[in-house]
């Protein structure tokens, strides 16, 4: 439909002349200028200034000037093209789900890039780097169109990224798996998937131009249609524009723009939300920024200004051959986190979760049915964990071997099993019960342990002891990936302490703090020899492997307390699940119960961190699904809760140790396979 009617343009009131924007946009252009003459002065040959001057005159010996034409003038346009890509998207997509935390990284269009092009390489099937491209792009747009179809336009921003983490979580577990079990035929996509402007020659950048100037010319076109989405979608309609499809058209467009970046340099992360952001001030101080075809540019700008300007501080300040192995992604993740956690400090709270009092309250019948169905699945599979696996036994094996008459095979595979099997019901338990009290606090069914930042700071932890002590001892890991979580916890409690720890901005600090935790992960196992890397990767997939009683010991203790705690305190937490103003009626001390709630599901996250890995998802399906079975008071979720937990991870971990026998894949894996489509229904419902 055409539009039939001239489409206005916001113009806020404080906006001031058009000279002011022109002096800033020529600030940006000297500024992406500056950067671009330091990041080609920079590398580890010995080319300084004044030989990148000679070669760029055609003066230089032919060993500077190959130096300066193949690599370091390369890497420089990539980084601008790269930044100017994001930067765009970005934009565009902020401006289509009216939603200031949308970028590439928020809607899983990286991971949606990076799953794809995991599949193509398991089939060892070598792409020239266009048809790339065109696999990323489908990839990231396929998770892009889930997020947002799921989430709903405008929904809210805790919605749109808890969404896009949770599928995030989801498509990279697969593509881990994938890492673990092809691992020759993905050798590099790891390091690739961290972000990395670096090229050999013009050829990357040539070729994805033209993708990047598609991209912008189909924004700038499609402008004055996404300005009008601004004025709601009532009103654009009024003036002819069409709606859905500028939406499609646009997000699709913005997918180009990040298919192109990912294809030449890999996610280079967070700059499509940050580049939007910081160019936002700008719309509302001066008035020849306001409009998409202004915004735009803007924003190309600053993201080139990122990219660049990461790569120049991390090769000013850390050593050169050392910083060739760091990726430029890294960097900009590590500041695209802290500026995440800036903007959820300040972004005001508002209502984003879904209505508890909507659950039905179940028959007390229903409850014990219930119980007793949970209570014989968690039995059956344990026995199937215990005499399944790259050795089958049978039941007087097991018999034997508590009597202690079993022979030294029975003897040697069941002291190596059964402690894995109950670090798996236990851990699955805790996480359960951990994702209750959270969902509890946050009173959002899609919240769960890892977007307090808790199980990612306890992956932390244990990665730093794994690749700088790599002979230390499974008590040592532990206790490192505990004070991580500990850590961490105090970091995001500290910053959302502000206003009673509400629930969105805990949620949206805890989502930042576990990037930034992602991040440093990601940096220390690149840099670390491949060993302690494949040790750290396996660890971090959930894997129960190695675990002996003494290692589960400290888990059993905390949730043992934790279960008599949230038990004893059951009223409390359905008055805090409920809403906000009933509890203080009734003279409780929210904010007080809130923080007790959330230091035992930190306790008992980090203790399952520290006693099985990282596994996703069991701390969002199991209470979700406790309260679906049995209503919304928490008497019957807790104990359905924990059962459904220990249930989830048990299998997981059994199905892990043999589908694949002998190889296996970790628990957290297999729980993030299982726990991405429920996740899915769990948007569809919550949508419907």
């Amino acid at each position: 439909m055409a539009v039939t009617a001239k489409i206005p343009t916001a113009r806020p009131e404080t906006a001031t002349s058009r000279t002011g924007a022109a002096a800033v946009a020529t600030a940006l252009v000297l500024l992406v200028a500056a950067l671009a003459v330091v990041d080609i002065t920079q590398g580890t040959a010995a080319v300084g200034p004044a030989e990148v001057l000679k070669a760029l005159t055609g003066r230089a010996d032919p060993a500077d000037a190959s130096v300066v034409v193949a690599s370091r003038l390369p890497r420089m346009t990539a980084g601008l093209l790269v930044g100017a890509a994001l930067g765009m998207a970005g934009v565009a997509l902020q401006a289509v789900s009216r939603n200031v935390l949308a970028s590439p990284d928020t809607l899983a269009v990286n991971a949606g890039s990076y799953l794809a092009l995991g599949l193509f390489a398991v089939t060892g099937v070598s792409l020239p780097l266009v048809a790339s491209s065109g696999v990323a792009f489908v990839g990231g747009l396929a998770a892009a169109a889930v997020v947002l179809g799921l989430s709903g336009l405008g929904a809210g921003t805790v919605r749109l990224v808890l969404a896009g983490t949770a599928l995030h979580l989801g498509l990279t577990a697969v593509t881990e798996g994938l890492l673990l079990l092809f691992p020759q035929q993905t050798e590099g996509l790891y390091q690739w998937n961290q972000g990395n402007i670096g090229q050999n020659g013009f050829d990357g950048v040539l070729q994805m131009l033209p993708v990047a100037v598609v991209g912008l010319a189909g924004l700038l076109l499609l402008a004055r249609r996404v300005d009008a989405l601004a004025l709601g979608d009532d009103a654009a309609r009024g003036i002819g524009v069409p709606v859905r499809s500028t939406r499609v058209t646009a997000v699709v467009l913005a997918t180009l723009l990040s298919a192109a970046a990912v294809t030449l340099a890999g996610p280079i992360g967070f700059v499509g939300l940050c580049a939007p952001a910081l160019v936002r001030p700008l719309t509302r101080r001066f008035r020849g920024f306001t409009g998409l075809r202004r915004t735009v540019p803007a924003a190309a700008l600053v993201g080139a200004a990122l990219v660049l300007g990461a790569d120049v501080l991390l090769r000013t300040f850390v050593s050169a051959d050392t910083a060739v192995a760091v990726p430029t992604g890294v960097v900009t993740s590590l500041l695209g986190a802290v500026f995440l956690v800036v903007m959820s400090a300040r972004l005001r709270d508002t209502a984003g979760s879904a209505a508890p009092d909507r659950l039905r309250i179940r028959s007390r019948a229903v409850f014990l049915t219930t119980l007793g169905v949970l209570t014989l699945a968690l039995a059956g599979v344990t026995v199937a964990a215990v005499l399944l696996g790259d050795s089958k036994l049978l039941l007087g094996d097991v018999v034997n071997w508590l009597q202690g008459r079993a022979g030294q095979t029975v003897t040697f595979v069941l002291d190596t099993r059964m402690p894995r099997v109950l670090g798996a019901l236990l851990a699955g338990a805790a996480l359960a019960l951990a994702g209750t009290l959270v969902q509890a606090v946050t009173r959002n069914p899609l919240a769960e342990p890892a977007v307090l930042g808790v199980s990612g700071g306890g992956a932390l932890g244990a990665v730093i002891l794994v690749t700088t002590v790599p002979l230390a001892g499974s008590w040592s890991v532990a206790g490192a990936a505990f004070a991580g979580s500990a850590v961490t916890a105090l970091l995001v409690f500290g910053l959302a302490a502000r206003g009673g720890f509400q629930q969105n901005r805990l949620v949206l600090v805890g989502v930042g703090v576990a990037a930034g935790a992602t991040a440093l992960i990601s940096l220390l196992i690149v840099l670390t020899d491949p060993f302690n890397a494949t040790k750290a990767l396996t660890w971090l997939s959930g894997s129960t492997y190695g675990r002996t009683l003494p290692d589960v010991l400290p888990l059993a203790a905390v949730l043992a307390v934790s279960v008599v705690i949230a038990a004893g305190r059951h009223r409390e937490l359905d008055l805090v699940f409920l809403d906000e103003n009933t509890p203080r009626l009734l003279g409780l001390d929210i904010a007080r119960w809130r923080l007790g709630f959330l230091v035992l599901s930190v306790l008992l996250t980090a203790s399952a961190v520290a006693a099985a890995g990282t596994i996703a998802f069991v701390g969002l399906v199991a209470p979700h699904a406790a309260r679906a079975l049995v209503g919304r008071r928490h008497t019957r979720v807790v104990p359905v809760a924990l059962l459904l937990g220990a249930v989830l991870v048990c299998t997981a971990d059994l199905l892990g140790r043999t589908v694949i026998a002998p190889a296996q894949l970790g628990a957290g894996l297999m729980t993030a396979v299982i726990g991405t489509p429920y996740f899915l229904y769990v948007l569809v419902r919550a949508r419907r």
